[in-house]
C-alpha cells in the first residue's frame, strides 16, 4: 500500500489493472486497498470511463507530500541491506518496482544516494542454508502453520521442539526464531544456526497476544536470577577492543598502567567464552565463583595441549 501511495504521488493518474499488473494482484485486491488508504486519510478519486483511473485528490497532493526521495532512497537501502541475510521476500522485484516511482530526471541521483551506504548482515563465506531456514520459517509464520525440529542448546542438549512461530529476529548479527514452545508451554528465542531438521506441519495456530516493541527476549535475557556483576582488569593492548565492547566511560584506568570495566551480565556460557576470547589480556577480577569458572576452563584447554 504505500508502494501504490508513492505511484500515485509521482503519476496523475493510474489505471486499477496497472497497479494489479505492477503488484502481482488482482484488481479486486487493488481496490482493497484503496479502500484501506481512503480510510487512513488519503483520499483517493476513482475516475470512470476511457481515461479514467485512480488518483489522489488534488488539494490533498499540493498540501502532502509522503515521500521524498531521500526518503524512498533510505528504504531502498535499508531493503537491500536485509536482503543480505534474509531472502524472505523476493526483494529485487520490490526495489525495482520503488524504483520505478522515480521520476527519470532523478534516477541518477537517486541510485547515487542508495550505494552511500551498505550494511552487510551476511556472515563470511556462503551461508545458503541459513537464508533457506529463514525463508522456510517465515512462510510458516504467514500461513499460520506449527514448526517441529530438533534443537541443541548453548550446553550441547539436543532437544525435539513443536513451536507456534510468531517473529523472525535479528540480534547482534544472529538471526532467531521468537516462539512458542508447546513443549515448554512458554515464548522462547531459538537461534536459527541451532535449529536441525526445521520441517512446517499440517497443523494451524492462532497468535498470541505479544508486544515486540518491549523486546520480550532482552528481558528476559536480563531477568535478575541470571545475571552477575563482574569486574574485569583490561591490559592496554585490549584497550581500544575493550572501549568497542563495553564502552569508553565504562574502561578506566586503574593507576597501576592498566584498565578496569564493571558491567552486569547474564551468566551463561557465552559470557564464559567471552572473556576467554580475550586470552590473557582479560582477567576476571570479580566474583570470585566466576574467576574461578574461567581459571579451570583455561586449565582444562591447557591440558588439553599438554597432552
Amino acid at each position: 500500500m504505500m508502494a501504490i501511495i508513492v505511484t500515485l504521488i509521482r503519476r496523475t493518474r493510474v489505471q486499477a489493472k496497472e497497479l494489479a499488473d505492477m503488484f502481482d494482484v488482482s484488481v479486486r485486491t487493488i481496490y482493497r486497498d484503496i479502500e484501506a488508504i481512503n480510510q487512513a486519510g488519503i483520499p483517493i478519486i476513482t475516475y470512470q470511463g476511457a481515461n479514467g483511473g485512480i488518483s489522489i485528490a488534488e488539494g490533498y497532493r499540493l498540501d502532502k507530500s509522503v515521500l521524498t526521495n531521500n526518503e524512498l532512497a533510505a528504504i531502498v537501502t535499508a531493503l537491500k541491506s536485509v536482503s543480505t541475510s534474509y531472502a524472505g521476500f523476493n526483494n529485487q522485484i520490490l526495489l525495482e518496482k520503488l524504483k520505478s516511482t522515480v521520476p527519470p530526471a532523478h534516477l541518477e541521483s537517486f541510485n547515487l544516494m542508495t550505494q552511500q551506504v551498505l550494511i552487510d548482515l551476511s556472515p563470511w563465506g556462503n551461508d545458503s542454508g541459513l537464508k533457506e531456514k529463514n525463508t522456510l520459517l517465515k512462510q510458516a509464520i504467514d500461513a499460520l502453520k506449527t514448526v517441529s525440529f530438533e534443537y541443541c542448546n548453548a550446553k550441547g542438549e539436543l532437544s525435539s521442539r513443536e513451536v507456534e512461530p510468531h517473529t523472525l529476529v535479528l540480534k547482534g548479527q544472529k538471526w532467531y526464531l521468537y516462539a512458542y514452545c508447546r513443549i515448554r508451554d512458554s515464548f522462547r528465542l531459538f537461534k536459527l544456526s541451532r535449529m536441525k531438521n526445521v520441517q512446517v506441519n499440517d497443523a494451524g495456530f492462532s497468535r498470541r497476544e505479544t508486544n515486540l516493541e518491549e523486546l520480550p527476549w532482552d528481558k528476559e535475557w536480563h531477568r535478575s536470577q541470571n545475571v552477575v556483576h563482574i569486574v574485569l582488569g583490561i591490559n592496554p593492548e585490549v584497550r581500544i577492543l575493550a572501549e568497542e565492547w563495553f564502552g569508553v566511560e565504562n574502561v578506566l584506568p586503574d593507576g597501576n598502567g592498566r584498565f578496569t570495566v564493571a558491567l552486569s551480565f547474564p551468566e551463561d556460557d557465552w559470557l564464559y567464552g567471552f572473556i576467554l576470547s580475550f586470552g590473557s589480556h582479560v582477567e576476571v577480577l570479580e566474583p570470585e565463583h566466576l574467576r574461578d569458572k574461567i581459571r579451570n576452563t583455561a586449565r582444562e584447554i591447557l591440558a588439553i595441549y599438554d597432552d
